[in-house]
């Protein structure tokens, strides 16, 4: 078995079914470390900003949503170019941008189970949005909702491959699906899937649904709030911490969404029967 794809990896393994025994490759999802480097043109030699374990593809995506939904970059304009090696993405910033003086005193480094490891502190945790939700807007049919999962679920074709992988999408209001992104982790595919709509001019997407393979944690809501996307669903279950910043900003939260039922735990108001 071979793999041309970057995001897979052929391994030997031995299967145990039913009291046989049999030899047999696998693939598996691949999990490098990605090392994101910012330069300014104030000064142009790079600094490592954060060290995380991914799946190869869409490195430029993924550097640019982290530097996004960090609160690092506002904006397309201020990110000059992205160049990808194998091992690391080099950010240059737009003359006149300059890194946040909180930058080196924050840890970024992640691990493909958590985007927020790092962080020293709670304080620490928050970024600022660009700007509130609005509220009420815009407004989801509940008969639209219990089809996320499976169309999600259709598009991932490195899960269909190895089984072992996360996804993000973003669907639109009648439930159609306009963006997938895939890694091991779950807030690394959010990010590239922030990072593809900022480099595409697409931010805010205030018109948008995200939909996780994961449960609903408070990096993930996090990501969509600086994304602006005001309604976020997810397979799992939500944490604490995450409806607490979903309420707070009247976004609307769903958990559980999957085997055609789905929980509200915010901002119902944008469901409609």
């Amino acid at each position: 078995m071979t793999s041309p794809d970057p995001r897979t990896r052929p391994v030997a393994a031995v299967l145990y079914r039913g009291g046989e025994v049999s030899a047999r490759r696998d693939l598996l999802a691949v999990e490098d470390p990605l090392e994101i480097r910012v330069a300014t043109a104030d000064d142009p030699e790079p600094r490592r900003l954060s060290m995380t374990m991914r799946t190869p593809g869409d490195d430029a995506d993924l550097a640019a949503g982290f530097l996004y939904t960090e609160g690092i970059v506002r904006n397309r304009e201020q990110i000059a170019g992205i160049t990808c090696s194998e091992d690391h993405v080099r950010v240059d910033l737009a003359a006149g941008v300059r890194l946040p003086e909180a930058v080196p005193k924050r840890s970024f480094v992640m691990t493909s189970a958590c985007g927020v490891c790092g962080r020293a502190s709670l304080d620490n945790l928050r970024a600022q949005p660009p700007g509130p939700l609005t509220p009420g807007l815009p407004q989801l049919a509940a008969t639209v909702v219990p089809g996320l999962p499976g169309a999600l679920l259709r598009a991932q074709a490195t899960f269909a491959a190895t089984g072992g992988i996360h996804a993000a999408g973003l669907f639109d209001l009648r439930g159609e699906l306009r963006l997938l992104r895939e890694d091991v982790g779950r807030h690394n595919a959010v990010d590239k899937l922030v990072g593809a709509l900022l480099l595409a001019g697409q931010l805010p997407a205030s018109d948008a649904v995200l939909m996780v393979s994961a449960r609903a944690s408070f990096e993930l809501v996090q990501k969509a709030l600086m994304a602006q996307i005001p309604i976020f669903a997810a397979v799992g279950a939500p944490s604490s911490l995450a409806v607490e910043l979903a309420v707070e900003a009247d976004m609307t939260l769903l958990g559980f969404v999957r085997e055609g039922r789905f929980t509200v735990y915010s901002g119902g108001i944008r469901i409609t029967r």
